[in-house]
Parts: structure tokens; sequence; C-alpha cells
């Protein structure tokens, strides 16, 4: 066994705490075996970059939003100045689904499981004082998805900061929707229309923007085993590849601009395998499926977050330990970001206090643990590498299926991933009530000693003042400006043209993401979700 070097690489010395030095990366003599290669490397298998958190820690980007917007950037400061290092952003339910605070089925939702945003001067409000070309942003929204960006590119521009140096990620997977979260607006062809015409933009305009993120994490949370979520968010990926070609991109152009978000939830070693397995599967579709010809773009860069599902409202603190657990396995799969959950999330959105804790996890994990300081620790071990082969193939099985299906789009027409995630969802929680799944505090372990633990409230006085917001932007704002733009992105619909810059005009003249949205409601039609037996 070898290591490469005596403790000092990527960028520092490293010891155990008894002094004893710490290579960067340890291999057998002679090197790793071809299919499990070298970091930074293709098959990627054992992480993204060569030097990995040696050379840079992982983004801590704990996920944010409730309220108005001036109170998801108060606390956006707060998480800023506790050490987390990138901003993520939840929206309310209403603007997931594409209406504004002032609709009638927007009402008691306002703000309540994220931030209400319906215009561009909401999006001014809700980063406020924060320099765009200093932080990166995630913003978790898919149908609206399109509408959000324009803004968030508008901000940047009165900002002064040019495009080209706006860096972040929207996560704009439709796919995951209409197979597991439901969050949509318009069926799935048009909806691909669109995230080919983000990805296309962010190619051309915005490079250090990542257009989408593949996301398995909501199929993962529909009840998806760790197989299922990395078979059918790979598909995704494949389909959103093919829809950038389809768009006129080479896939070398906007590839290495995709990113993915994986749930990591109990079985800890499986947790890791799925990761390292997603990146050798990855490089090889990139490459040998699609042609890529730089390494740049069968790197599969990822961000993690806890299993939301696993936490429990049962003995809530016991999720404090779940989480660090969960948040460990992804550090030693080599995540690039991770949001550690918060152990009240399952009575409401968390506390400061809550998402303190959450946040001081992932620095425990970080600077106290020593797992960081080597590349791949876990490489060569029998177990570990016999498991990522297992999960792989196994997913293999689930592509093959799919492509004999015509595609992924083809796949959730007929509703295959649906009905493959509900039988699984099904048989998890009977192995849960017959004992063969512990969950501590639930079904084994059990006290009836309540939940004592604060919780955060929205006041419904959000909602009525993001009514009168929107109420008196509509009223105040140039009208006939507003409707010409609006009108702009109807004829984009019903066109060819690239659909973002109708739409950055569009929120430039004030127009509402529920108005926009509507545009997309009466030209591409509204999605209802099928029977599918």
């Amino acid at each position: 066994m070898t290591s490469t070097n005596d403790g000092k690489g990527g960028g520092g010395s490293f010891e155990t705490m008894s002094g004893l030095p710490i290579g960067d990366l340890y291999e057998p003599e002679g090197g790793a075996p071809e299919s499990i290669g070298r970091p930074g490397e293709f098959p990627f298998l054992r992480g993204p970059y060569p030097t990995m958190y040696r050379g840079r820690q992982w983004t801590m980007r704990m996920f944010a939003g409730f309220g108005t917007p001036e109170d998801t950037n108060a606390r956006f400061k707060y998480l800023l100045a506790n050490g987390q290092t990138g901003l993520s952003t939840a929206f309310d339910m209403p603007t997931l689904m594409g209406y504004d605070p002032d609709h009638p089925l927007s009402a008691g939702e306002v703000g309540r499981e994220g931030v209400s945003v319906a215009s561009l001067a909401d999006m001014r409000r809700l980063f406020a004082d924060i320099p765009l070309d200093k932080v990166t942003t995630s913003m978790t929204i898919n149908a609206p998805a399109i509408v959000a960006l324009a803004m968030y590119f508008a901000i940047a521009e009165e900002q002064g900061v040019p495009l080209a140096k706006v860096g972040g990620t929207i996560q704009t997977d439709i796919l995951k929707e209409f197979i597991a979260q439901k969050e949509w607006i318009s069926p799935p062809r048009p909806s691909m229309r669109i995230v080919a015409d983000m990805i296309h933009f962010c190619a051309k305009n915005a490079p250090k923007w990542h257009p989408i993120s593949i996301s398995g994490y909501h199929i993962r949370e529909a009840g998806a085993t760790a197989i299922q979520e990395l078979a059918f968010t790979l598909a995704d990926g494949i389909g959103y590849v093919q829809a950038g070609i389809d768009a006129g991109l080479d896939v070398d152009e906007f590839a290495p601009r995709l990113s993915f978000f994986w749930d990591v939830h109990n079985d800890f070693f499986e947790e890791i395998a799925k990761l390292r397995a997603a990146r050798r599967m990855w490089a090889t579709i990139v490459r040998d499926r699609f042609g890529a010809k730089k390494p740049e773009s069968w790197r599969l860069r990822t961000h993690c977050q806890t299993a939301g599902v696993s936490l429990t409202a049962q003995q809530p603190l016991n999720n404090v330990a779940r989480v660090a657990l969960q948040a460990l396995a992804a550090v030693l799969g080599g995540t690039q970001s991770l949001h550690t959950n918060s152990m009240d999330e399952t009575y409401a959105l968390p506390t400061e206090d809550s998402v303190k804790v959450a946040l001081r996890t992932q620095q425990l994990i970080a600077d106290e643990t020593g797992v960081a300081n080597v590349v791949d620790p876990l490489a060569g071990s029998w177990f570990v590498e016999d498991l990522t082969d297992r999960v792989e193939a196994a997913a293999w099985k689930y592509i093959h299926k799919i492509d004999e299906l015509g595609g992924i789009v083809r796949a959730v027409e007929l509703g295959y991933p649906q009905r493959e995630i509900a039988d699984s969802a099904f048989e998890d929680q009977r192995k849960v009530d017959r004992l063969e799944r512990v969950i501590v505090g639930v079904n084994k372990y059990v006290d009836d000693v309540g939940a004592a633990i604060p919780t955060l409230k929205i006041d419904p006085e959000v909602e009525r003042a993001q009514k009168a917001h929107v109420t008196r932007l509509k009223a105040e704002r140039d009208s006939a400006r507003a409707a010409a733009a609006l009108d702009a992105v109807r004829r984009a619909c019903r066109g060819t043209d690239n659909l973002m810059p109708p739409i950055i005009d569009a929120v430039k003249a004030d127009v509402t993401l529920g108005e926009i949205c509507d545009v997309f409601r009466e030209v591409f039609g509204v999605y209802r979700d099928p029977v599918f037996v």
C-alpha cells in the first residue's frame, strides 16, 4: 500500500492527532485498477477533482426561505455570518406552482414553506445588500424556474454584475416533478422546451451558471430506493443532454454546467456507493453515449442533502444524530456541496438555533474528524468496491429499460418510474410495519415523552403584506409596457425563439411570475396527473 506524499499536499500539511503524517491519496502498489482509477480522472469514481477537500472544501449551502423576502434576506445574512459559504433558496408553494400571492389558490400558503417571490421587486428585496458576484446562489424551483432565473439575472444587471460573472444553480428539473414531486404547470414536452431554452441561453451568456440541477432528492423522498434514485436521475440527465443537443448545442458547450442533487439516507455504505457509482456511470454516459470530448463534460459534480423523509417527529433530538451520519456519508462519498437538515423540520421550517446546529454539524465533520484530509479514504475497501459495483449494475438495468420504452420523457408519459417508486414506497412501509426496518423512536425504543422543542411560526400578516405588494405593483406599473412585454413572451411561446430574452424583458417591466406562468398555461396547456394502473 502506498501514498502519494508524506502529508504535504493540497495546500498544507496533514497529520493525525497523534502527529502521524497523512498522504493525500492511498492505493495499492502499481496503482488502482482501471475501473476505479484516480480522483480527477475518468471515470471519476474516486472524486471529480484530484485533491478533493484538500484543495477545496465542499460548499456548506443551507436551504433557507420563509415569509417575506425581507425575512429570508435576514436569514441569509445570519447564515453567512455563521460560516455558510453559499446561499440556497426555498420558495413557497404558490411561487413553485406559478401563482402570485393574490391568486385564490395561494390562500393560506403564502410564505409558509418558503419565501414568497412574485416580482422583480420581491427578488430585489430578497437579495438586498448581497453582492451577486461574491456569493453563489442555488434556487430550488422547477416549473417557473425560467422566470426566477430571469429575475435573478435582472438583479445582477442592476448591481452592475455581468452575467459572465454570475455563479450558481437553479434546479429546473421538471422531469422529476412528473416522476415524484408533482409541482408542474405544463405537460412534459413543452416543459422540456423551456428547459432547453435555459440551457442554451446560459451556455451562450452565463457560463458560470448551472441552468439545471438534475435531482434525485425528490425521487428518493417520494419512496424510491437508492438504486432507483440513481437510475431515474441519470435517465433524466440523459434526457436533458439530448434536449440540449436538439436545441443546437454541442454537448461540450453545456455538459460541464450540468449538476446533480442527491438524497443521502440512512444506509451509510449504500449512500457512499451510490455517489461513487453515479460519477462512473455519468462519465461513461456523457463520453461514450454522447461523444463528449472534454473531461469537464464527463465530470459529475453534485450537491447533497440529508434525507428529510428520514426525520421523525417522535424524539426529534434523534434527528441530530441521523443528520450527522448522513452528512458524513455525503462527505465520504465525495459531494461538492451539502445541506444538513435541522432537527425540527418535521414540525415546521427550522428555527435559527436548529439551523445553526445543522450547520455546525458540517463544520464539525470538516474541521474535527479528519475525514476530509484524504481523498476517497474508503477506496479499496472490499465491501465498498463490491457494493459500488452492484449498485451500478442494478441501476444500469433500469436505464436500459427506459431506453427500451423510448427514453425518459416517454417513460414518464407511460408512468413507468412513477409505478416503480410507488411499489418501493409501499414495500418499505410494510417493512417498517413488520419491524423488518427499525426506525429508532418510532417502531423501536419508543417512549411516551412528548416533544418540547421550539418551532418557527409564520405570522399571517406575511400573506396580507405580500398580497398588498403585488396588488400595488400591478396598479402602479406602466401597464402598456407590461402588456407589450407579456405579449412578447406569448409570441415566443407560440414560436421557436428562445424564451429567456423576452422573459427577462418582461420581469424588468414588472410583469409578475404568475402572469408569465399563466401564458405557459394558455399556450402550452395545463398538465393533469394521469392515473397509472
